[in-house]
C-alpha cells in the first residue's frame, strides 16, 4: 500500500513555481534584469584643470570655433580626429550588431582615438581619470537615441569600461541635460556656443560657395584656415564682461550690495558683449576683409547640388559619407550644405507645435463646457506662456544667424522658414512623424526645386536608416509630381564608396547637362558674347571679388547663370564702355 504525503498549501505553490521556472529555462524564456542607466562617476569642478573634454562629430570649423569657446571657459579640450573606415570596423567589432553607420563611425572612432592614447604611454587608469567624452544624445523612434549606450557597450568590449559620457540632449531643445556640476552651462559658455555655431555653418557656406569659382587654385583653404585662427582667437582670448568692472565708478557700491540688480545687468552685459561687443564686431569685419582677397571666376558652369538626409551623413566631411563633398567639388560641381542652424530652428518649431497639441489633448481631457470661460482662461494662458516663449526664441535665433551673414558680407544663404517648409512637405509627410530629420528631407527638396535654387537635391543617409528609409519612399511621390527634379539618395555605410561615386556621377551629368542649358539661353537672352562678359569683367576688379553682391533673379539657380544677366545689365548701362567699344570696332562690323 502506498503512502500518499498530503502537501500544505505553500508547498504546493513552491512546487508549482519550480515547475514552472523549468519550463520557462527549457524554452529559454528565463527572465533577465531590467536595465538600468550606470550610475557613473560625477565630472566634477575641482576636476576641470585637470580632465580632457573630448568632442567632434561636426566640421573642422565648428570643431576649431567650439574648442576655442571650451578654453575660453577654462576647460581642458581635444578634438577627435574626423571618422575613418578604420574607425567604422573598430565599431562593428566591439559595438552591436545592426546599428546604423553613424554609430560604428562615432563609437568606433572613439575607441581609436582612445586606442591611441594607450599607445602613446597613458594608461587605461589615466585615460578613465583626466578623459571624459562630450556629445550629443536623443530619444524616439531613431537608433540615435541609443548612442549613449552604444558607447558604453563598445568602450567596455573595448577594455574601456567606466570611461565618462558627457550628454547633450536635442529632445530638450537647446538646454544641457548632464547635470554635472563639471560642465557649467553660463551665460558666456552659452552665449560663446551660439557664437560658435552661427560662425561655423557661415564659414561652412561660404567655403562651398567661393571654392569651385576661385581663380588661383588651394587659395581659398589657405585663407579660410586663417580666417577660421582670428575668430578662434577671438572666442578664446576676449575676456569675460563683468558689470562691477564695466560701470562708472560711483555705481560700483550700489551693485556690490544689491545682488539682483548686479545678476541683471552683468547678464545683459554679456549678452551685448558676445553679440554686439567691438571686439567681435572688428574681428568679423576683419575676416571679411580677408576673405574678400580672394580672387574668383564666376562665369564657370556649376551645377548647384544641395545636400539633404540624415544629421551626421550630410555634415560630416570624411569617410562617413565617402568624402563627397570632395567629390562633387572634383566632378565641377557647386556644394549648397545644410546648416546646424536648420535643425535647431527644426526642434524649436516642432517643440512649439507639440506643445500645442499637448494643449487640445488636455482640452479633451477635462472636457471643459463652453460657458467655464475661467478654467478655460486660465488653460490658455498655461500654454500660451511656452508657446510665445518659444516663438521668441526662434525669432532671435533667425536674426541672430542672419546677423552674422550681413556682418560677414551677406553671401551666405538664409534659413529658410519653418513653416514654409512644412506646407510644402505637408502633401506627402505628416510634420508630427517624429524621428531623424522628420518632414524636412521633402520640405527641402519641394523647396529647393520649386524655387530654382538648385539644380540637384542630393540625399545622404546610413545605410538602413529607418526614418530616411520613410522619407525616401515619399520622395517617389513627389519626384512623380515635379517631373524636372533631381533627385538621388545614396546610403552610406563603411563600404561601397565606388558604386555610390558611380551614381552620383550619372546623376550629375543630367545636372551638369541642366546647368549647361541654363547658363546658354541666359546668355544668349543677353545679346552678348562670353568673351565680352569676361572682358568687361577684367577690366572691373570689384566683379572679381567674392563678396560682390549679384542679385539672384527668380527662376534661374546657376551661379554663372544669374552672374552673366548681372554683368550684362551693367554693361548696357556703362556709357564708358559701349563708347569705348564703339572707337575700337570698325564702323559696320558687329561684335557679335
Amino acid at each position: 500500500m502506498q503512502l500518499v504525503t498530503i502537501q500544505t498549501p505553500e508547498e504546493l505553490k513552491q512546487r508549482l513555481e519550480a515547475e514552472r521556472a523549468r519550463l520557462r529555462r527549457e524554452a529559454g524564456l528565463t527572465p533577465s534584469e531590467h536595465f538600468h542607466r550606470p550610475v557613473e562617476r560625477a565630472f566634477t569642478a575641482e576636476e576641470r584643470s585637470k580632465v580632457t573634454l573630448l568632442f567632434g562629430g561636426l566640421t573642422w570649423k565648428h570643431e576649431d570655433l567650439m574648442k576655442a569657446v571650451f578654453e575660453g571657459s577654462g576647460y581642458r579640450c581635444e578634438k577627435v580626429p574626423t571618422p575613418n573606415v578604420a574607425a567604422f570596423q573598430i565599431g562593428k567589432e566591439y559595438g552591436n550588431n545592426g546599428q546604423c553607420n553613424p554609430t560604428y563611425f562615432t563609437v568606433g572612432n572613439l575607441v581609436q582615438y582612445l586606442q591611441w592614447l594607450e599607445s602613446q604611454g597613458i594608461t587605461r587608469r589615466e585615460i578613465l581619470d583626466s578623459y571624459v567624452f562630450f556629445t550629443a544624445g536623443s530619444c524616439g523612434p531613431c537608433r540615435f537615441g541609443m548612442y549613449e549606450a552604444e558607447y558604453r557597450f563598445a568602450l567596455k568590449n573595448a577594455g574601456f569600461d567606466g570611461f565618462r559620457i558627457l550628454l547633450f540632449h536635442d529632445s530638450d531643445g537647446l538646454k544641457a541635460s548632464s547635470g554635472e556640476p563639471g560642465l557649467k552651462f553660463n551665460v558666456d559658455f552659452g552665449l560663446g556656443m551660439l557664437n560658435a555655431l552661427h560662425l561655423g555653418d557661415v564659414i561652412q557656406d561660404m567655403n562651398y560657395q567661393i571654392r569651385p569659382f576661385e581663380v588661383n587654385k588651394g587659395e581659398t583653404n589657405k585663407v579660410f584656415r586663417e580666417a577660421i585662427d582670428i575668430l578662434c582667437s577671438i572666442l578664446r582670448e576676449r575676456p569675460p564682461f563683468e558689470i562691477t568692472k564695466a560701470a562708472p565708478q560711483w555705481s560700483r557700491g550700489f551693485l556690490e550690495r544689491k545682488k539682483a540688480v548686479r545678476n541683471t545687468f552683468n547678464t545683459l552685459g554679456k549678452i551685448r558683449e558676445h553679440l554686439y561687443g567691438d571686439v567681435y564686431v572688428n574681428a568679423l569685419r576683419q575676416v571679411r576683409d580677408l576673405l574678400d582677397t580672394i580672387e574668383v571666376d564666376r562665369t564657370r558652369i556649376k551645377p548647384i547640388v544641395k545636400i539633404t538626409g540624415e544629421f551626421w551623413a550630410q555634415t560630416t566631411e570624411g569617410d562617413g559619407n565617402f568624402n563627397m563633398f570632395a567629390f562633387l567639388e572634383r566632378e565641377g560641381a557647386q556644394v549648397l550644405p545644410e546648416p546646424i542652424a536648420t535643425w535647431a530652428a527644426y526642434l524649436m518649431y516642432q517643440g512649439k507645435y507639440n506643445h500645442e497639441r499637448r494643449k487640445a489633448v488636455e482640452e479633451h481631457q477635462r472636457q471643459l463646457a463652453w460657458w467655464n470661460l475661467k478654467e478655460r482662461a486660465k488653460l490658455e494662458l498655461k500654454y500660451a506662456g511656452k508657446f510665445v516663449g518659444i516663438s521668441v526664441g526662434e525669432a532671435l535665433w533667425r536674426h541672430f544667424y542672419h546677423r552674422v551673414i550681413r556682418q560677414l558680407g551677406g553671401l551666405t544663404h538664409e534659413l529658410v522658414p519653418q513653416k514654409e517648409l512644412a506646407q510644402l512637405a505637408a502633401p506627402f509627410y505628416n510634420k508630427f512623424t517624429r524621428g531623424g530629420e522628420g518632414h524636412l528631407e521633402v520640405g527641402k527638396n519641394v523647396y529647393y526645386t520649386v524655387n530654382n535654387r538648385v539644380h540637384m537635391v542630393l540625399a545622404l543617409k546610413p545605410f538602413g536608416c529607418m526614418p530616411s528609409s520613410q522619407s525616401d519612399g515619399v520622395q517617389s511621390a513627389v519626384v512623380n509630381k515635379y517631373r524636372d527634379m533631381i533627385f538621388l539618395p545614396i546610403e552610406t555605410s563603411g563600404e561601397g564608396e565606388v558604386n555610390a561615386h558611380s551614381r552620383v556621377q550619372m546623376a550629375l551629368g543630367e545636372a551638369k547637362a541642366k546647368a549647361r542649358a541654363e547658363f546658354e539661353k541666359v546668355l544668349e537672352s543677353t545679346g552678348k558674347r562670353l568673351e565680352d562678359i569676361k572682358e568687361y569683367v577684367a577690366e572691373h576688379g570689384e566683379l572679381r571679388r567674392p563678396f560682390y553682391h549679384v542679385p539672384h533673379r527668380p527662376g534661374i539657380a546657376g551661379t554663372g547663370a544669374q552672374f552673366v544677366l548681372h554683368v550684362s545689365d551693367r554693361m548696357d548701362r556703362d556709357s564708358r564702355f559701349w563708347r569705348r567699344t564703339r572707337v575700337a570696332v570698325p564702323v559696320g562690323v558687329s561684335r557679335n
